[in-house]
């Protein structure tokens, strides 16, 4: 269904899935407003590595959601503009594993040869898949937008409530991790990511494991720079900082540059640390009448924010013409 042009929405959140979403329903006649408690740039969104790669794959919404995304990509990657490339690399794993049906489903596909594999890895495989320099993204999703006719208006502070929005219109909820105490969501908590940026040494590929918790090994290149990360470990509010940590750092970089040794010794341009929103049961895209005010929610992505950015986005395009 397609929405109609005589409805009116309030995204809160200028993260990829709040920009996505009100380009989505700019795109299709509803008017549009955006509000959000900080600008795109920064977001954690604006933090993220970032690759296309599905992997809540036991939410059977994910495959058709990560789909619609990856299309969109392939749409928007020519030129630098949109920040999105096609790059061809490996995901491997240090523990027998299949690989996902998303991967082999891919035209490029390739399993490993097992003299191909990094020391330590016992099944990889070879594709070609999106990779976002979300900055740049974020950018491109923002003049998007504008183009659109729709701008993000930054808050004084982030909402308290939804009762604090008197704009008309329904309400999308695309804050992230900021749902957990706008809808006091118990299960919604935080899940801390590091990763450092180096000037790129001619690294063209790029290289993930398959791991989703504890130390993660990842480079991505874009263009001039390369993201390394990374982490995913449980973040405590009241005694974690945000601040980079050297010695998780070190661990990044040293993983980083077994597989890759032109890394070693690259010079550092930023140092990102950042919040996933992980909701332990799963993405929640759904009306909400609870409330005075009808609410669609769409948050609760993980890391998985920029590969579901697209079908999300969808979806709730789809809610709101069938309110």
């Amino acid at each position: 269904m397609v929405a109609s042009s005589r409805q009116e929405a309030v995204v809160i959140g200028a993260g990829v899935s709040g920009l996505t979403t009100a380009i989505r329903l700019a795109e299709t006649g509803v008017r549009v407003q955006v509000i959000a408690g900080r600008p795109p740039s920064r977001t954690t969104s604006a933090l993220a590595g970032a690759s296309w790669g599905p992997y809540m794959v036991d939410d059977e919404r994910v495959t058709g959601w990560s789909a619609t995304t990856l299309g969109e990509f392939a749409r928007i990657a020519h030129g630098d503009a949109s920040g999105v490339r096609f790059v061809r690399g490996m995901e491997a794993s240090v523990e027998p594993a299949e690989p996902p049906a998303w991967a082999t489903a891919l035209s490029d596909y390739r399993l490993c040869d097992s003299t191909e594999l990094p020391a330590g890895f016992v099944v990889g495989w070879w594709h070609t898949i999106p990779l976002i320099d979300m900055p740049v993204y974020l950018r491109y999703l923002t003049a998007r937008l504008a183009k659109a006719g729709v701008r993000v208006t930054e808050l004084p502070r982030p909402l308290r409530s939804f009762a604090e929005v008197s704009l008309p219109g329904v309400l999308i909820n695309c804050t992230g991790l900021g749902a957990r105490d706008l809808t006091k969501d118990p299960d919604l908590q935080a899940t801390r990511g590091q990763l450092v940026v180096v000037d790129n040494p001619g690294v063209d590929w790029f290289f993930q494991d398959s791991a989703e918790h504890g130390d993660l090994t990842y480079f991505l290149p874009h263009g001039d720079h390369v993201v390394m990360g990374g982490i995913a470990v449980d973040h405590d509010d009241a005694k974690d900082t945000l601040d980079p940590d050297s010695a998780v750092e070190k661990g990044i970089r040293e993983r980083c540059e077994v597989i890759e040794p032109r890394l070693a010794g690259a010079t550092v341009r930023a140092r990102r640390v950042g919040l996933r929103p992980n909701r332990a049961s799963g993405v929640r895209v759904e009306v909400d009448r609870s409330g005075e005010r009808t609410v669609i929610h769409n948050y609760g992505h993980s890391g998985c924010g920029v590969t579901l950015s697209w079908g999300c986005a969808d979806e709730v395009v789809a809610l709101l013409a069938g309110l």
